[in-house]
């Protein structure tokens, strides 16, 4: 393979590759029924810069190698018809037998005394060197099939049940309400009504800045197929998001009221089903019917629950049932009308029933940022972002032993 070919062959596989990372991406947005947030975008744009960069250099060697294929096929078919010329159309040059039949008809024939029969089988059995690829391995290219094998979990069920808000700057607070007025019976015609002063407090919020950096050189960049950045920068981002969930997870199952009784390996349907509706009425007493219900479970908690409620769906079902199939973070179904949600942030056996009012995310995505290093010739390429959880009301959040 020349030089071009190899730089041709190269270009094509790294489009092709950047298309199919653009497809994934639009895939996983489709599948989770959202659009597309923003480090999706930022990763999708970049890699239409590359195809764009890459479709420049790729038409004139595409067209240089088309020119030298036609002219290398002419010069095999020219020197073909002046070797044939020289030979005065006798002895052949290469015999090629298109069935077992017409192999063993020459035998016949040649047997007989035809010349012409005899000619073709010297050819065709005129002793050969046998080459093999252990002869050649300076020519045959090893290459890399499929993409790179990454097994990282990078959802963030809790942080997206949540829903993370804009920050305005690094420092802020969030007013809260810890004394209502009041309102009552009066006792008689013009006795004094009841009274009492509505106090409000403050909830600092700091934010924390996570990222993490990877110095990348140049050559890696320059050979790597498929393409090193992309994959440094995507390792990085879910990084990211594996560190913010479990943030997140951490300071929810910090401030948890643990109820009992808990929960066991041999507990029923209906025991779980009855914890669960015994920790929602404490979250709706806590805060006072605001906000929605999420149960957030760990991996393993799911696996208890999970075989629990068959995915059959009965008329009188409190489940709509859990598919085994379908296992992994994120929603995975409900129970008495509360959506499960299975994260790998939360510490084993835990199950969090947590009302959406009781608590917040706030985020300010930095992204992607890169600076060459001449001295070096290296990328030093980084992912950050600010991100803080805030508890609003601790009694919103009720643990369940599991």
């Amino acid at each position: 393979m020349s030089a071009t070919d190899a730089m041709v062959s190269r270009l094509s596989t790294e489009i092709e590759e950047r298309r199919a990372f653009q497809d994934r991406l639009v895939e996983a947005a489709t599948d989770a029924g959202r659009d597309m947030n923003e480090q999706e975008m930022e990763l999708y744009e970049r890699a239409s810069e590359r195809i764009g960069e890459l479709g420049k250099q790729l038409g004139p060697l595409q067209e240089g190698v088309r020119i030298a294929s036609d002219s290398a096929r002419a010069s095999r078919e020219l020197a073909a018809a002046y070797g044939e010329a020289r030979s005065g159309g006798g002895r052949p040059s290469q015999v090629e037998y298109r069935s077992a039949g017409a192999f063993i008809m020459d035998k016949w024939q040649a047997g007989a005394g035809l010349e012409e029969a005899k000619a073709r089988l010297a050819v065709y059995e005129r002793a050969a060197a046998h080459q093999t690829t252990a002869d050649n391995l300076g020519v045959i290219p090893e290459p890399v099939v499929g993409q790179v094998i990454n097994r990282i979990d990078n959802a963030r069920p809790l942080v997206s049940a949540l829903g993370p808000q804009g920050v305005p700057g690094g420092m802020f607070k969030r007013p809260r309400v810890t004394q209502h007025t009041l309102v009552g019976k009066q006792s008689a015609e013009k006795t004094e009504l009841a009274s009492r002063k509505l106090l409000i407090t403050e909830l600092p919020v700091s934010m924390s800045t996570y990222g993490g950096y990877v110095n990348v050189s140049r050559q890696n960049i320059d050979w790597s197929s498929p393409q090193i950045m992309d994959i440094v920068v995507n390792d990085l981002a879910s990084e990211y998001a594996i560190v913010t969930e479990q943030v997140t997870c951490a300071a929810l199952e910090a401030v948890a009221t643990v109820q009992t009784p808990g929960l066991a390996a041999a507990s029923t349907p209906a025991e779980v089903s009855a914890a669960i509706w015994k920790a929602a009425g404490a979250s709706y007493a806590a805060m006072q019917g605001a906000g929605n219900l999420i149960l957030a479970v760990a991996p393993d908690a799911m696996g208890l629950i999970g075989p629990l409620f068959a995915p059959v769906n009965p008329t009188n079902s409190q489940s709509s049932g859990f598919n085994a199939g379908s296992f992994g973070t994120g929603p995975m179904g409900a129970i008495s009308g509360i959506t499960v949600v299975m994260s790998a942030g939360l510490t084993p056996t835990t199950m969090l029933v947590v009302n959406t009012a009781a608590a917040e995310v706030y985020e300010q995505r930095i992204g992607t940022l890169q600076v060459t290093e001449p001295s070096v010739i290296g990328v030093q390429v980084a992912y950050a972002g600010y991100f803080a959880p805030l508890v609003l009301d601790a009694a919103g959040v009720i643990k369940i032993d599991a």
